[in-house]
């Protein structure tokens, strides 16, 4: 199996330099990350500016500035070949579940994975310790995968509580939960006087129900979600026609 590996943590961070280790026993891997944290960056494509690239002895290339999705544009396009057979961003470290799925940069790579055409794995450790666990988690997850193909075209987000492997309690397919909105914005001052502004933490969680990625992992399971790029609301397609209909919208109103 040949991995294209990235992440938004950053080439050197933890996460995907353990995940990197583990997968290169049983696969072939070339490693594709930002040079430096990219959290949050979701789906951002950089096109306002060309790209730069830097080669590590190992063969690990980070790109200079460049988020997540330019990442693994740049693998599949350019930088990988023969191509890969699939895209795993990871491990990142912090679970992204729920409504934090649309600002992870984690998931972001995925998500370009696929729609480059590729299966995608994201792998998130809830937590900052156990990340041989999840690198273990996503071997066997990726081991099953080549001998069983899982022909969804979706992308799987998995997370992994940050425990030891023995207290794992096993896997879980979920949707993904909620969070009440967030609202803080965190003021400070410059040392001229200026006004900062940091944005503050995400909101308390909301939807925790039984099949959520939430309770999964409270309870000491792997979560496996399937997610989807198609965003159409479907059900909600004949509510918005006949509102058309019943508010009388015409674009060439006076």
């Amino acid at each position: 199996m040949r991995i294209l590996l990235s992440n938004d943590d950053g080439i050197l961070a933890p996460g995907i330099q353990t995940l990197a280790s583990a997968l290169r026993e049983v696969a072939e891997v070339m490693l594709v990350a930002p040079d430096r944290n990219r959290s949050g960056a979701s789906n951002a494509l950089t096109l306002d500016a060309p790209l730069r690239i830097h080669a590590y002895p190992n063969g690990d290339t980070a790109v200079i500035q460049g988020t997540p999705t330019d990442c693994v544009y740049l693998g599949v396009n350019q930088l990988m070949r023969p191509r890969p057979d699939i895209v795993v961003s990871g491990i990142n470290a912090g679970a992204n579940m729920g409504d934090d799925v649309i600002y992870s940069g984690t998931v972001a790579a995925a998500m370009e994975g696929r729609h480059l055409g590729y299966p995608a794995l994201a792998v998130s450790l809830d937590g900052h310790q156990h990340y041989d666990t999840a690198a273990i988690i996503t071997c066997r997850i990726l081991k099953a995968l080549s001998r069983e193909p899982l022909r969804t075209g979706k992308i799987l987000n998995i997370n992994v509580p940050d425990l030891p492997l023995d207290e794992i309690k096993g896997i879980r397919v979920t949707r993904c939960g909620s969070r009440h909105p967030a609202e803080q914005v965190i003021c400070q001052q410059d040392p001229r006087g200026k006004d900062l502004y940091w944005i503050g933490p995400p909101g308390e969680k909301f939807d925790v129900a039984p099949d959520t990625d939430f309770a999964a992992l409270a309870q000491g399971y792997v979560s496996i979600t399937p997610l989807q790029v198609d965003l159409t609301a479907y059900a909600a397609q004949d509510v918005v026609k006949a509102w058309l209909a019943k508010a009388e919208v015409n674009v060439h109103d006076q």
